[in-house]
């Protein structure tokens, strides 16, 4: 075991450290109620999900992340039918389907999909290395990414699904793939925005177009992003201190424990607190992408590449959305956000990192 530790990347995982007591008092301040018992404790339950998905981390990194790879495909068809039981006996919340209940938690199989697709797309592309570069393999890859994004598009989950397209195009671009290939990829999706926009529910179309103009629906579908801004505007530059955020303890912020909580932080710590939060995902990312560049396994280094993108997509989408410069999608803030099944993602990302590290013993 003291081998094991010896070998670990520290500073990663003092940054992680770092961001999830982060995010245990912005948690706890969220679901701050004082002298009502009945108010759900974020917070203690992070800390439940904070203890398994650690042990969740420590399992990938035994395991190493070659073997996950060679197991990609078995793993990614079991999520794929994971995302199909969803709709026979999945639990339905806010007009969404996306949950598999389990007594006193629930599954979200979309969540575990970024990275059983990594691992699958990974392996497909370094097993058809030599022919990265054509029409062939890149269909290939397309029809892997398609069958999650259709099905995830299907519960409804916009945000989810987009995260599948970073995954993709760099993947496929840190191959070996011709940039002119996925340029043409990139622009048929943009000519096909049209059908898209057909097939998105109503609310999500009117969450894009108050994305334009949240007034339009101050009182709908504007409201949530119109409180954010408030709160993350009201910060000022050190805040107005912990447990002491107006938006946050009356109640204007909606979702302020998952999909809004960096405005929490925004509020309560200001423009310093959330320039440290940035910082440290600035330092995390940069760490990723660090280690990707010295790997000398192409396999390391496309799966490492992807974490790191992966990441780095779902912290400017989260935070953008917060601050009125992305639209609202239902993206999680990585390790911030309340919710075990993003949480057990992400860690066991980075417990792939970490194995990454170790095996080819960079630092």
């Amino acid at each position: 075991m003291d081998n094991f530790f010896k070998k670990t990347d520290r500073v990663l995982l003092v940054i992680i450290g770092v961001i999830l007591f982060m995010a245990f008092l912005a948690l706890y301040s969220a679901s701050y109620e004082p002298g009502d018992a009945s108010v759900k404790d974020y917070s203690t339950q992070q800390l439940m999900w904070i203890g398994l998905t650690l042990v969740a981390a420590v399992l990938c990194v035994r395991f190493g992340y070659e073997r996950w790879i060679d197991f990609g495909y078995i793993i990614f068809a079991i999520n794929l039918l994971m995302l199909v039981f969803v709709f026979i006996l999945g639990d339905t919340r806010y007009g969404a389907r996306r949950w598999i209940g389990l007594g006193v938690f629930s599954l979200q199989p979309s969540e575990f999909c970024k990275i059983s697709f990594l691992l699958a797309l990974t392996k497909y592309v370094s097993d058809n290395n030599e022919n990265i570069t054509g029409p062939k393999t890149i269909f290939g890859a397309m029809l892997l990414c398609m069958l999650p994004v259709g099905l995830i598009m299907k519960q409804p989950d916009l945000g989810t699904a987009l995260t599948f397209l970073p995954i993709f195009f760099t993947v496929l671009l840190v191959a070996g793939a011709r940039i002119k290939h996925l340029m043409v990829i990139l622009f048929s999706a943009v000519a096909c925005s049209p059908v898209l926009w057909g097939m998105l529910k109503l609310y999500q179309k009117k969450r894009l177009l108050v994305f334009m103009n949240p007034n339009i629906d101050p009182l709908g579908a504007g409201y949530t992003i119109i409180q954010s801004r408030i709160a993350v505007g009201s910060g000022g530059l050190f805040g107005k201190g912990w447990l002491a955020g107006t938006q946050n303890q009356l109640n204007f912020l909606p979702e302020r424990h998952t999909d809004f909580i960096f405005s929490v932080i925004g509020e309560e710590w200001g423009f310093t607190g959330a320039f440290i939060l940035l910082s440290l995902f600035l330092f995390l990312i940069n760490r990723l992408l660090f280690t990707a560049d010295a790997v000398g396994d192409i396999r390391g280094k496309i799966l490492l590449s992807g974490i790191a993108v992966l990441i780095w997509f779902q912290v400017f989408v989260n935070i953008g959305m917060t601050i009125g410069l992305m639209p609202v999608v239902g993206l999680p803030l990585p390790f911030i956000s309340y919710g075990g099944s993003n949480l057990l993602t992400t860690m066991i990302m980075i417990g792939l990192a970490i194995s990454i590290n170790m095996k080819r013993k960079i630092f």
